[in-house]
């Protein structure tokens, strides 16, 4: 599972926080980060709630009084939020909410292919077909919007109302 959280995430943030100003890249970024963790063999610390936040303190600290920086970066803290709601990570106490219930990780898999095959494969044509929809949605058929957000990661403020 990818495109399930590289679609997915930045078009929640999208219409959750319709905020142009957000690098949607970042949030792909950070959403995808966590699948690293499958060469660490099974979910560790960018699976937990612990992580994301240490994260998001490590980004807030770097950044103070450069704010357009600090805006860039939050995209990463922010996907791997995002994250841990789409892969349903918060459903594994031990992994959420680790070191809480002892400093051992305890699943051997990551929680994105702790399911069957075939929920794995719905999940991401259901992705495709979001992708679809923010296509439209977001107005990218427009070379202008298209290219301003492979340029710059953000949304033109006209297509977020």
């Amino acid at each position: 599972m990818f495109l399930w959280f590289v679609i997915l995430a930045p078009i929640l943030v999208a219409e959750v926080f319709r905020s142009p100003m957000v690098d949607y890249r970042m949030v792909a970024l950070g959403a995808a980060l966590p699948l690293l963790e499958v060469f660490a063999g099974g979910a560790r610390v960018l699976h937990t709630l612990l992580g994301a936040t240490v994260v998001m303190g490590l980004v807030m600290g770097a950044t103070v009084g450069r704010r357009l920086v600090r805006r860039r970066w939050l995209g990463i803290p922010i996907g791997l939020f995002f994250h841990l709601l789409l892969d349903g990570t918060w459903t594994r106490a031990s992994d959420f909410w680790w070191p809480a219930a002892g400093f051992e990780f305890r699943h051997d898999t990551l929680p994105e292919f702790d399911r069957p095959l075939v929920v794995g494969l719905l999940l991401e044509a259901l992705a495709v077909g979001a992708g679809v929809w923010a296509w439209r949605r977001y107005e990218l058929d427009d070379d202008d919007n298209r290219r301003f957000l492979v340029r710059t990661g953000q949304l033109a403020r006209g297509v977020l109302n």
